[in-house]
């Protein structure tokens, strides 16, 4: 199903917007047209987003999608005149992300992957509008080799231990997409994103990585959640974001895509890089692996590169940069609560 916009400025939702990756989204579509940006707040912070507040092209909401919203009626979207124009774009990334606060999060993460699912879908339907939803390179299940998982890839999951209600979820959720498009001709497309970082990333919550950059910053030992050995690709977050625009823009038919990073490190490494950065001489200390801070699959991102004439341009020196910056502005009045 293919949409033609005649408008001046085209209308994108994004779910989740005031999060890590979606506050990022949404200052990139302003660059082409307005922006609804829907959240809850139970992952995300206003903090994120409070620069656009005053940009005329931009509407934050909140509420939670999985519930649903008559965006026709609300007195907020008035100058959009969704009633009119609708909706050309929904960007679905609103999903539970925190490694701290998992367990109080499960049924929030059911609901992202099922109900919010239809709420979303059901907005593309009526709308006639593109729907871009962001998986998760976890539904190729846990790392059990070295070999780069690509899209026909198979995982094997445990529907039944704690963490499904992410991993099980977003396969689930995947079905969901590709039901309306089969059903409805959605025009719908799967973005599997694989461990992203970049500023915004939520402090304070076992990510490892901002913690690195807040330790090194206090000058205090810095904690990797697993062995020496702990071991990730990295995607910078405007990487991520370029993807998901080149996506919403290139033609129907593509089929689930994989979006990470084209390197592999050590979270030892990353933590060496950190203090490097800010000149810091501590300990690295091991801990115990957290349930939600799994080892990922390595991405093959030969089918981004081919399809969206994508591929990853910030390297970890720069993008760790950017992140101690950010959080030397940002830490004294960030925070989970």
């Amino acid at each position: 199903m293919q949409t033609t916009t005649t408008f001046e400025k085209k209308n994108c939702l994004v779910t989740g917007g005031a999060g890590f990756i979606g506050s990022h989204l949404c200052e990139a579509l302003l660059q082409e047209g307005r922006v609804i940006c829907i959240d809850d707040l139970s992952n995300g912070l206003t903090a994120n987003i409070e620069h656009l507040l005053v940009h005329p092209d931009f509407v934050f909401l909140k509420h939670d999608v999985s519930q649903p919203l008559d965006l026709e009626n609300l007195p907020e979207l008035a100058r959009f005149k969704v009633s009119v124009q609708g909706v050309q774009e929904i960007f679905h990334l609103a999903c539970p992300m925190s490694v701290r606060y998992f367990h109080d999060m499960r049924i929030a993460t059911l609901m992202a992957n099922s109900a919010a699912m239809k709420v979303t879908l059901d907005w593309a339907v009526k709308y006639k509008a593109k729907y871009i939803f962001t998986s998760s390179a976890m539904v190729y299940g846990a790392r059990t080799s070295d070999t780069p998982a690509n899209e026909q890839t198979i995982g094997l999951i445990n529907h039944m231990q704690p963490r499904a209600v992410y991993d099980e979820g977003k396969r689930f959720a995947e079905t969901f997409v590709s039901t309306y498009a089969d059903t409805f001709g959605v025009d719908a497309r799967i973005a599997r994103l694989f461990r992203t970082y970049g500023p915004r990333l939520k402090m304070f919550d076992e990510q490892m990585i901002t913690e690195f950059v807040v330790s090194a910053l206090d000058d205090k030992p810095l904690t990797v959640f697993g062995t020496k050995d702990f071991k990730t690709t990295l995607l910078y977050v405007t990487d991520a974001v370029s993807a998901l625009v080149k996506l919403a823009k290139a033609p129907a038919g593509l089929g689930p895509i994989n979006l990470g990073g084209d390197e592999e490190f050590t979270f030892t490494s990353i933590a060496e890089h950190v203090m490097k950065l800010v000149g810091s001489n501590q300990e690295i200390r091991y801990e115990q692996p957290l349930e939600f801070l799994s080892e990922q699959p390595i991405p093959d991102i030969s089918y981004a590169k081919q399809s969206l004439g994508w591929m990853p341009l910030i390297r970890l020196e720069n993008g760790l940069q950017h992140m101690v910056d950010y959080v030397t502005a940002n830490k004294n009045r960030l925070s989970y609560d």
